[in-house]
């Protein structure tokens, strides 16, 4: 079953590659969408895939690249999308 949500990612998250390391995991797990930085300091997905894809990498969220220090994410469902790719985005 294929599931969208919207991630907002905060903490010290912007500046340390958070968006292509996103990029590369979404890639590996098979799951499409975006990230973009807000001018917030958090980082917005858009993301759909499998379930199961898509709690690996809501997990893979919690903690994030090496030198990210997430504080929290929230994520809300949002319809399911047309894409056939995970673009970073500004």
């Amino acid at each position: 079953m294929t599931i969208a949500r919207r991630y907002t990612v905060t903490g010290d998250v912007q500046g340390v590659g958070f968006r292509w390391s996103a990029q590369g995991e979404a890639e590996r797990l098979g799951v499409v969408g975006r990230v973009r930085n807000r001018s917030d300091g958090a980082v917005e997905i858009v993301a759909q895939g499998e379930r199961a894809s898509m709690d690996a990498f809501a997990a893979w969220l919690e903690k994030g690249p090496r030198f990210a220090r997430v504080a929290d994410v929230d994520a809300e469902p949002v319809e399911p999308f047309e894409a056939d790719s995970f673009e970073v985005t500004r």
